[in-house]
C-alpha cells in the first residue's frame, strides 16, 4: 500500500504557528501518513536572507516540529543546493519513493502565483496540489488543485521577523523552542 505524504515547502524563515496549523489541518483531513516541512535552499522567488543561514532555518524547523507525530523534515532541496525548483524535487521524491503519493500543500498567496511556477504543467501531473486559504488571498485557479478549508489566521514570517526587530511579541506566534533558539542565536536583530 502506498504511503500518503503530504509536501509542505518554503523558506521557514522563521517557521510559525500558521506552518503548524496548515500541516496539522491537512494530515488529517485527507488523512494522509505524513506531512514533510521541505525548507529549500534558494527559492526562485525570493531574495535569499544573509543574515540567517540554511543550518539555523534547518534547526528552528526542526525545533517547531518536534515531537509532532507524523510530521518531518524533508530536507531534498538543501542537500542539493541551488535554485529549488518544485518540478525537480518532486521528480526526485518520486524516482526516491516510487510506492508513495505526494501532496504538494501551498497557500492562498502561491496558488494565484502557479502560472508562474517553472513548468506547471508538468508539475499538475506528477502531484496533487492542495490548496488551503489564506487571508486577503483567492484559491480560485484554472489548476487542478484540491482545497483544504482551515482555521486562518493572519501571521507570516515577515510579521515575525518584523516584531523580532522592534522588540514586540511573538508569543503563540511561534514555539517557544523556536523562539529560545532565535535568542541564542541573536537572529533577526537590527
Amino acid at each position: 500500500m502506498s504511503k500518503k505524504i503530504g509536501i509542505l515547502g518554503g523558506t521557514f524563515n522563521p517557521p510559525h504557528i500558521g506552518h503548524l496549523i496548515i500541516a496539522n489541518e491537512v494530515l488529517h483531513a485527507l488523512r494522509l501518513d505524513e506531512v514533510r516541512f521541505m525548507p529549500n535552499a534558494t527559492p526562485p522567488h525570493k531574495q535569499k536572507d544573509e543574515q540567517v543561514t540554511t543550518a539555523q532555518r534547518l534547526k528552528m524547523l526542526q525545533l517547531a516540529i518536534r515531537g509532532i507525530p507524523n510530521m518531518s523534515v524533508e530536507t531534498i532541496e538543501i542537500d542539493r543546493g541551488g535554485t529549488s525548483y518544485t518540478i525537480d524535487t518532486m521528480e526526485m521524491l518520486i524516482e526516491r519513493e516510487p510506492e508513495s503519493s505526494f501532496y504538494f500543500i501551498i497557500g492562498g498567496d502561491q496558488v494565484e502565483y502557479l502560472p508562474k511556477w517553472h513548468r506547471i504543467d508538468e508539475l499538475v501531473e506528477k502531484v496533487q496540489f492542495i490548496g488551503v486559504p489564506r487571508p486577503n488571498t483567492s484559491i480560485e485557479t484554472a489548476y487542478p488543485i484540491s482545497t483544504i478549508t482551515i482555521p486562518q489566521i493572519d501571521v507570516s514570517s515577515s510579521l515575525i521577523r518584523n516584531r523580532l526587530m522592534n522588540g514586540l511579541t511573538t508569543k503563540y506566534l511561534i514555539p517557544d523552542r523556536v523562539k529560545d533558539f532565535i535568542q541564542k542565536e541573536k537572529l533577526y536583530e537590527i
